[in-house]
């Protein structure tokens, strides 16, 4: 398939037309897109970013109930028992790395902000553990902030889309910040996650299968033929994505649904 999006020449129009169409397909394609992460505060929101590096949210999500009961300010981190802190968080990794990061995140909440998580990214990226990324996560889920969150999937995506060619995530957000209204940042950054995970895999995306494809100019990165692109599709909504590219939902194994999104 080609389109007129693996043209060298786009406009910047044109550019931005794409990207905005794109926008639109992503809205139909994952209606139930959200933050994965389970919080039902800034703080918790704060903390389950830092656990997530080089982990699953899933198993985020499995840890952090006990958590946040346990310790439920940032008093409370920042006086923590490291080792019973490091025996909660253990499996998810990096514990004590993690650990440190969350005691001084709670010291810094206490001395600088009256416990409080700020709503600022200025703010955000000067407490420990909390870099661009995370801030943006905590802005746009916890405080309504639009803010665009350039994770690894998102960063392959708008690569193989050709929004834009910049590899600094700081210089992508920017970059594809300014191709879409600032109101709907946060929500394109959850469904532009939700694409990576279910359709656009890192190795083999789910080409045949993908509401995308003729929109997309990497399109035959991944298996074409819809018989073999919709084994490849994840997750409880699998079919519902092979239906929405005009695949049948049959072609979709039972364990492609039961699958663990990555």
């Amino acid at each position: 398939m080609t389109s007129s999006s693996s043209d060298a020449t786009e406009t910047a129009l044109g550019l931005k037309r794409r990207a905005r169409r794109i926008g639109r397909v992503l809205t139909e394609t994952h209606p139930d897109a959200h933050c994965e992460l389970d919080h039902s505060n800034a703080l918790e929101l704060a903390v389950a970013t830092i656990l997530s590096a080089q982990s699953t949210d899933k198993k985020i999500n499995e840890v952090t109930p006990t958590l946040f009961a346990r310790y439920r300010t940032a008093a409370d981190y920042a006086g923590a028992d490291r080792t019973e802190l490091e025996t909660l968080i253990r499996p998810t990794g990096f514990f004590r790395n993690k650990t440190d990061s969350l005691i001084k995140l709670g010291r810094a909440l206490v001395e600088r902000y009256d416990g409080r998580v700020p709503a600022k990214l200025a703010d955000l990226v000067t407490l420990p553990g909390i870099g661009r990324k995370t801030a943006n996560v905590i802005l746009g889920n916890a405080f309504d902030v639009p803010g665009i969150t350039v994770d690894t999937h998102f960063q392959r995506l708008v690569h193989r889309w050709r929004l834009t060619a910049e590899t600094d995530p700081v210089k992508i957000e920017h970059a594809v910040g300014a191709l879409y209204e600032k109101r709907d940042w946060t929500m394109l950054s959850h469904r532009v996650i939700f694409h990576g995970r279910r359709v656009c895999h890192a190795r083999k995306p789910a080409c045949g299968a993908c509401t995308l494809a003729k929109l997309c100019p990497s399109y035959g990165t991944g298996p074409t033929d819809p018989a073999l692109a919709a084994k490849l599709l994840k997750g409880p909504r699998a079919r519902d994505l092979a239906v929405a590219a005009g695949v049948d939902p049959e072609l979709v194994p039972a364990q492609a649904v039961a699958a663990e999104v990555p």
